[in-house]
Formats: structure tokens, C-alpha cells, sequence
């Protein structure tokens, strides 16, 4: 079996576990096309029902170059409606590059923000439908030449990459999820306990109420690949600084070296040492001020930042906490059209306590 039909099987198997009349909805680019034939064919067998959307290289570039809040709104209809009627959603990242674009400047003055209030219902029906279990997602991501380049890798490279983090190099990749699965969930049923948190390192501390919150046990069936342990804080909770050293990406701009300052759970202060007009614009959006996640990523097959948050908020040794949007199949309240991952490394020095105990220590569990 292939890279693609093996790919393909465990996510309509395992990630998506489908059944005969459920409905799936697939977003991916038309790069993927390689996976998506086995996709496609495995989840006929299985019996789902199939609405398979392309998205163009160009699509989001020409709605902020040319479109007016009328045509984006009208072309957002159809995926409302769709997200309120599926009962499983996959998309997979197929990214080309963007400077192969025919539009001459993209990203005009309020566009962005147009186009982001078009999508906020679909947004919205997203959260609302993970947070009553109404709905099975799966994110993953295809190889393409541009995805490589920002992992700094080969497209050869980068395949044998994603093989790695999926498991996809074990003759039973899903048996290989079923054990983390099984280890995360001594963490989280710890976590489920706890009333507060700390991260602690050399650089900084930050805390936060959990009492009352769920943690999640992701284990790819929500991300492939996965691995990690998360929940979203109590929202008024969240004291302290945090420095987040590994690079990310929001706007299509590369950021490193953010720093927050938090008080009462409001993001009061910030900086990056790159991409401070960034950060400007994401907290200028509502919600923003907030987190909406904290988390500890677990997947040690994933050993190297990629500016590529599917991958880089898995990394074992790690943590990261999200400003925006909070999971409400954690009991989270805060709503935004943001959801944005911040990374940073704890194998040189970091701690998690949970009230007043030391649970972790250097990137590793020690319950």
C-alpha cells in the first residue's frame, strides 16, 4: 500500500471512523488530488455521502483583491449550509505558492476584514457543533513544493516528514495512536483534577484556573497528526508573562520572539522581536485579548519547527497556548474569529506545576 492509499485509510478509518449515510465534507486544494482519489474511494466503500470542494491556488487572493462584502457573502452560503448538514469535515492543507499569483497586491484595506466576517457564521456553527459533538473533523496536510520550502526541506524531505509524525511509517499506523492515545490519557485524567496551572522557565511565568474545564485527549481524531493534551482556561484566570520563541505565521507574515504581558486574563502588553505590525492587527480584532487554549504537546516523531502549526504545536517538549477562540467542548467562553496557536520550548529549563505539584520537567511528563 502507498503513501496515499495508506494516508487515505487511516483517515476514513481512524481519524474520521465514518458510517454508512453520514455526510462528509471535504475542502482541500486541487495539489491533493493524489490523496483525494483514495479518500474519496475509501469513504464510498465505507458508505458516506461525499461533497467535495477545490479550493483554486488563486481563490482567496482574487476575494480580497476583487470582491465586494455582497459576492463574498454570497459565495460563504454554501458553506454554511454545508457546515450546519455534515456530520464530518476534513480538510487538507495543499498549499502552492502564493507568489505565482496573477493578482497584482492582495490584502487591500478592510478586504481582509470583509472576508473574515463573511466567514464568521461558519466559523461560529464550527465551534458551536465540536463543542456539542455533533460534528467529527479531521486537519491534515498534503506535501506540495511550497509547504516544503517553509519547512526548509525537500518536497522528498517533507513527504518522509509527515510519514514520520502520522505514524504512517508503521504497517499499523492506528495500533500506533491507540498507545498514545492510552499514555496521554493518564495526563489528562490528572489535568481533569486540577484546579490550577503554572508553566514555569527561565524566561518567564504564567498561570491559570482550569478548575471545571475539560482537557481533551487529542489523539488524531481531530488532527492528523496529533499530540497533544489541551483545554481552554477560565477566562478572567490567566496571570503572568509568557515568551513564545518558536516562529509562527499569521497573515501570511513571519513572526518570532512574542512576548505577552497578562493581567486578569487580558493580554495588557506585547511585542515581537519580528512582525510587530502583526501583532498590532490580531489584537486590534475582538476577542483577541483573551485565550482561548492552553496546551502541552506530546508527539515525539516531530522534533523540528516547520511554520506550519498542525505540525510545530505537536512538538514533544513543547507547549502553547492560543489567543482568541475558545473550545467549547471544554467548557470554554470566549468567542473570536481568531484562533491562534503560540509555541514555546520547555526542554531547556521549563516546569508545569499543578496545584503546587511538579508534574513536568524538561519536555518530559513525570506522572
Amino acid at each position: 500500500m502507498d503513501f496515499h492509499q495508506k494516508y487515505a485509510r487511516l483517515i476514513v478509518d481512524y481519524c474520521l471512523y465514518l458510517k454508512p449515510n453520514e455526510k462528509l465534507l471535504i475542502r482541500t486544494g486541487t495539489a491533493a488530488e493524489p490523496l483525494m482519489q483514495w479518500v474519496q474511494a475509501f469513504a464510498l466503500e465505507r458508505g458516506a455521502m461525499i461533497d467535495l470542494i477545490y479550493d483554486t491556488a488563486y481563490e482567496e487572493d482574487n476575494f480580497l483583491e476583487y470582491a465586494n462584502a455582497d459576492q463574498m457573502n454570497y459565495s460563504a452560503e454554501r458553506l454554511n449550509r454545508q457546515i450546519e448538514s455534515c456530520d464530518a469535515l476534513l480538510t487538507v492543507r495543499a498549499l502552492r505558492n502564493p507568489e505565482q499569483s496573477h493578482v497584482k497586491s492582495t490584502n487591500k484595506a478592510g478586504q481582509a476584514e470583509l472576508r473574515r466576517a463573511s466567514l464568521s457564521h461558519f466559523n461560529k456553527v464550527y465551534f458551536e457543533r465540536l463543542g456539542n459533538g455533533s460534528l467529527k473533523r479531521c486537519l491534515c496536510q498534503y506535501p506540495t513544493e511550497f509547504s516544503a520550502g517553509l519547512a526548509k526541506m525537500s518536497l522528498k524531505e517533507y513527504e518522509q516528514f509527515i510519514i514520520n509524525a502520522c505514524y504512517l511509517n508503521h504497517d499499523q499506523p492506528e495500533e500506533q495512536w491507540k498507545l498514545l492515545s492510552k499514555r496521554q490519557q493518564i495526563y489528562v485524567d490528572h489535568l481533569n483534577r486540577t484546579k490550577r496551572i503554572e508553566y514555569r522557565h527561565p524566561n518567564f511565568e504564567i498561570s491559570a484556573n482550569v478548575e471545571g474545564r475539560i482537557w481533551i485527549n487529542s489523539d488524531g481524531k481531530s488532527n492528523m497528526p496529533s499530540g497533544e493534551v489541551f483545554t481552554s482556561p477560565i477566562e478572567d484566570s490567566v496571570e503572568g508573562t509568557v515568551f513564545f520563541d518558536y516562529p509562527t505565521r499569521m497573515f501570511g507574515k513571519d513572526l518570532r520572539g512574542i512576548k505577552l504581558e497578562v493581567k486578569k486574563g487580558e493580554i495588557v502588553s506585547y511585542s515581537a522581536e519580528e512582525g510587530q505590525e502583526v501583532l498590532d492587527k490580531v489584537f486590534a480584532i475582538p476577542g483577541t485579548r483573551r485565550f482561548g487554549e492552553i496546551a502541552i504537546g506530546t508527539n515525539n516523531n516531530i522534533r523540528q519547527a516547520t511554520n506550519n502549526i498542525l505540525f510545530d504545536e505537536k512538538i514533544g517538549g513543547t507547549v502553547h497556548m492560543a489567543v482568541g477562540q475558545s473550545y467549547k467542548q471544554c467548557g470554554g467562553k470566549n468567542e473570536s474569529d481568531i484562533h491562534w496557536d503560540l509555541i514555546t520550548d520547555m526542554k531547556n529549563g521549563g516546569e508545569i506545576w499543578t496545584d503546587g505539584v511538579l508534574i513536568y520537567s524538561n519536555g518530559n511528563f513525570l506522572i
